[in-house]
């Protein structure tokens, strides 16, 4: 079961769409207050839905026919770093010669208990479905990050799983690691979607399949996949972190760093579209500007 969130006629609609693609309806405008009222109702959120959409018909439409919004509006989206071993190579590239023959902050970070985590994003510089992302016009080096994110309550529970596309410009990052906040953050440089995967229906988060395709002029230029397996880290291990001595607000996001890197001579260009799929989500599809 996915939660989605769509636009119609100026209206934001909240939907629940079954393994079948069939798309109910339902009366809350947000994916909280659907957790919220489930709870009210002592019941988990998956059989609050079935509750709800066993009194209705499904609607009259396919998934590619709605204009699809990010499936929550995130207070906050942070980010978890190297967290699989390609990123931490990829990361060693970006460094200088000589530092990479010695070992290095991403190669201790790898290792060390406590992991990398930062700000991402808020919601004015987020963006859903099919909506452009922008490319910083002071990088000549820029990539996607497929990464899966997890949909925290304020307690730091994951309530569902979504994708994000974590952009990063790996010139910034790797000419000054005190660089992060300007490489990671300028507007437009997340997206979220294409729904929410309630944490229930998963049944094992560490086998999902994540696959990033890359189009220039309708062509594949890029392809990679990756499962989130590799993680170095656990899920709840990350959660704790962000958490520890802060306050999140309820729907925050983390993403959970990413395994797929695109060769260290390639790098976005206007015009380019970027597909990412997570087994179970649905797939995240957005043109570069």
């Amino acid at each position: 079961m996915i939660i989605i969130r769509y636009t119609d006629n100026n209206s934001i609609h909240l939907a629940a769409v079954t393994e079948e693609e069939h798309i109910y309806s339902l009366p809350q405008q947000d994916f909280l207050s659907l957790v919220q009222d489930a709870k009210q109702q002592k019941l988990s959120t998956l059989a609050y839905i079935q509750s709800l959409i066993n009194q209705q018909q499904p609607l009259k439409v396919s998934l590619k026919d709605l204009q699809l919004l990010t499936p929550i509006v995130a207070p906050e989206v942070w980010a978890a770093g190297v967290t699989y071993l390609r990123s931490r190579e990829a990361r060693n590239y970006e460094t200088s010669k000589e530092e990479q023959s010695a070992i290095t902050f991403y190669d201790k970070v790898y290792d060390a208990v406590r992991p990398e985590i930062f700000m991402k994003s808020s919601p004015l510089r987020t963006v859903g479905p099919h909506e452009a992302l922008c490319l910083r016009s002071d990088s000549t080096w820029q990539v996607p990050e497929p990464e899966l994110g997890l949909v925290l309550d304020q307690e730091g529970q994951i309530l569902g799983y979504t994708i994000g596309n974590d952009m990063s410009c790996r010139d910034i990052e790797g000419e000054n690691p005190l660089y992060l906040p300007q490489a990671k953050t300028w507007r437009k440089s997340c997206a979220i979607g294409p729904a929410i995967r309630l944490a229930e229906t998963v049944r094992n988060p560490y086998d999902l399949q994540i696959v990033c395709s890359i189009y220039r002029d309708n062509q594949i230029v890029f392809e990679d996949t990756v499962n989130t397996s590799q993680l170095k880290r656990k899920l709840e291990e990350l959660t704790s972190f962000l958490m520890k001595d802060n306050d999140i607000y309820g729907g925050t996001i983390l993403l959970t760093g990413t395994g797929i890197v695109p060769p260290n001579d390639f790098t976005l260009i206007q015009g380019d579209r970027v597909d990412i799929q997570i087994s179970g989500i649905g797939t995240l599809s957005n043109p570069i500007e």
